[in-house]
């Protein structure tokens, strides 16, 4: 048993060097928010997502954010956020959380950030991404009532003071745990972020446990 436990305080004495040898740092590869806002996830990390349909760079970060999340540890946990940055911003996040109130968001996610790549500059007002949920089985009529729905300009206040309050400015922008802030220029390159994604996820469950035992 010492020996076992001997073993194990020694890879968490590992980890920093791992940490540093990736070239994994704080302010650089990472930062912490000064301010850490509260999870979602209860007893899970929380590795949150701000994004925008309109943004290239989150498309093309896609397909390996969706390979990435078939491998994410059992402790954690994904959620998306619109990032809002920008009025134009607005009608997509509107629209993400149409889908997400009618429980279709995993369904067209895909599909819809195809379309408004794929077809720039169709999907500028209401009634362009209503023709979307109809061609994608979704009653038209009620994809409109609930996009106009007070529980869907809820959920987009409580986007934007999650926005202002992390200072997103920019997308693909991740946080994990409320607390570290990072983004794949910022890992120099996707496959160093979701490794940088991984380490965060360890880091910030390994400060859960301590800050367990010390209460």
């Amino acid at each position: 048993m010492k020996r076992w436990i001997g073993g194990w305080m020694a890879m968490l004495m590992f980890l920093p060097v791992l940490a540093h040898a990736a070239g994994f740092e704080e302010g650089r590869s990472y930062m912490e928010v000064p301010f850490p806002t509260k999870v979602v996830t209860g007893k899970k990390v929380e590795v949150r997502e701000f994004f925008w349909y309109g943004c290239p760079h989150c498309y093309v970060l896609e397909p390996g954010l969706t390979l990435w999340l078939k491998k994410l540890p059992a402790n954690a946990e994904f959620v998306r956020t619109p990032g809002l940055a920008a009025p134009a911003w607005r009608l997509d996040a509107q629209a993400y959380y149409t889908f997400k109130a009618l429980g279709v968001e995993e369904k067209v996610h895909g599909a819809f950030f195809k379309a408004a790549q794929e077809n720039r500059g169709t999907m500028t007002n209401e009634n362009a991404v209503a023709d979307f949920a109809a061609s994608h089985g979704i009653d038209r009529k009620k994809f409109i009532e609930t996009f106009s729905s007070f529980g869907v300009h809820l959920d987009l206040e409580k986007a934007k003071q999650l926005n202002e309050d992390l200072n997103i400015n920019s997308v693909p922008t991740f946080v994990v745990d409320g607390r570290y802030l990072t983004s794949p220029s910022m890992a120099e390159g996707e496959d160093r972020f979701f490794k940088l994604l991984d380490y965060l996820i360890e880091k910030a469950a390994k400060e859960r446990k301590t800050k367990a035992v010390k209460h």
